[in-house]
């Protein structure tokens, strides 16, 4: 059901829908910042230090910057194993927001940090993902895009999370789409083909922009168009992997790194 392979530039869509969490956001920033900052107050006072426990003490002073980047990372590889490994009707149904507290948990204790935080702290620490900066093309290229084309998320994570995405960021997109409002997960096709819908277009009307070549394959399988921001650190496929060799033939519009972003994706459909 792949879409035929037209110029896009010639024959634009409709609609556009964004990939968030790395293509919108730089969640790599953001999140290593707030554990190292978090885990640093723990230790700013010594009425705050008083109440940890000698162990996690010598943890602490243990953990490195780079630690806490892999810590991110680990993070991060939890979610995308989460929806990857998500059957919808079979698997128990569990939001973006819960599986990034569960997540949360289950790596301070693998990583000896388990009595670093309070219950409420855990739960505050895990919506650091509702308030990711964006990359600094982010704003003003998907406003410039709203000016031609229907713009709407469509990630995994819940619509309370996005809402609070596109405000902190002043993104401006025209409508909110969670992979939630389909009870399924990216790259399940009943979120794509359910997106389309939602937004009265025909799979083929529709462009998916991403800086993740998976997520513009599955969309790619029900039809839609496919854009590629490259984004640093975000590719899962190598350059050596024959997949990503054939995506230089299948994606429609590929933004390099070196370029603007959706500021450069706007400026090829002739928007400034």
């Amino acid at each position: 059901m792949a879409s035929p392979h037209y110029d896009i530039l010639q024959t634009p869509p409709k609609a556009l829908t964004f990939d968030v969490f790395g293509t919108v956001v730089n969640w790599r920033k953001t999140v290593e910042s707030a554990l190292i900052q978090s885990a640093a107050a723990k230790t700013s006072s010594s009425s705050k230090s008083a109440s940890l426990s000698p162990e996690i003490r010598i943890r602490l002073s243990q953990l490195k910057d780079g630690d806490w980047a892999r810590f991110a990372q680990e993070w991060r590889n939890s979610y995308k194993q989460f929806v990857k490994s998500f059957v919808p009707g079979e698997t128990e149904w569990r939001d973006i927001d819960t599986h990034h507290r569960l997540s949360l948990l289950k790596l301070l204790k693998k990583w000896d940090l388990e009595d670093l935080y309070t219950e409420n702290e855990v739960h505050d620490l895990s919506l650091v993902w509702h308030f990711l900066d964006p990359w600094s093309d982010s704003s003003a290229g998907i406003q410039r895009l709203g000016s031609k084309f229907i713009t709407s998320t469509l990630s995994n994570g819940n619509q309370s999370l996005l809402k609070d995405l596109n405000e902190h960021a002043n993104l401006g997109f025209k409508k909110i789409q969670s992979s939630a409002d389909f009870k399924a997960y990216k790259p399940h096709p009943s979120v794509y083909l359910g997106a389309a819908k939602a937004m009265g277009a025909e799979p083929a009307d529709v462009a998916m922009v991403a800086a993740h070549l998976s997520d513009l394959k599955a969309a790619r399988g029900c039809g839609f168009r496919t854009i590629y921001v490259e984004r640093k650190d975000e590719e899962d496929w190598t350059p050596q992997q024959q997949e990503y060799k054939d995506a230089k033939g299948w994606v429609d519009l590929w933004v390099s790194e070196e370029e603007d972003g959706f500021v450069e994706v706007a400026k090829r459909f002739g928007i400034h």
